[in-house]
């Protein structure tokens, strides 16, 4: 009888560390899953500069702020030449500026020191997002713009 319930309670926990050992796993599963979400929206390399140098500015949502940082959104100077948006890139923009029928009176810092495809990066991604459909910014277009030509 002894050897009966020794026997049961060693194959109950036998039993018991392989429920661990699959409850461990699946755990594992899991937050490898979740450590891959992550990568996948640093595969925009445009969104990993805008989250830099834009987001606290422009709003995550490309909303701007009321009265001092205009909004990314259609109907904004986005859908400009690019030529335009790179060169505001380059010597950043001051005083006043009115978008959509309202004035902004705020600071954007040169972004010369970003590299011509980290500009056409974030500049083909705002112009992606918010709601905009427009063409992507070339990096050779970039190039040619802080160049003078």
């Amino acid at each position: 009888m002894i050897l009966v319930v020794l026997a049961t309670a060693c194959q109950n926990s036998s039993e018991n560390k392989k429920e661990e050992t699959t409850g461990q796993a699946q755990q594992t599963e899991e937050i490898k899953s979740d450590a891959k979400a992550p990568a996948a929206e640093a595969v925009n390399p445009g969104k990993a500069v805008y989250d830099k140098y834009c987001l606290v500015c422009h709003q995550s949502d490309g909303s701007g702020v009321p009265g001092m940082h205009p909004p990314l959104t259609p109907g904004s100077w986005v859908g400009n030449d690019p030529k335009e948006l790179v060169a505001m890139m380059m010597k950043g923009l001051s005083g006043k500026v009115e978008v959509n029928g309202e004035v902004y009176n705020g600071f954007m810092p040169s972004q010369a020191q970003l590299t011509d495809e980290e500009i056409a990066a974030v500049l083909t991604y705002i112009r992606s997002s918010f709601g905009n459909n427009f063409d992507p910014v070339d990096a050779s277009l970039v190039k040619k713009v802080r160049s003078g030509k």
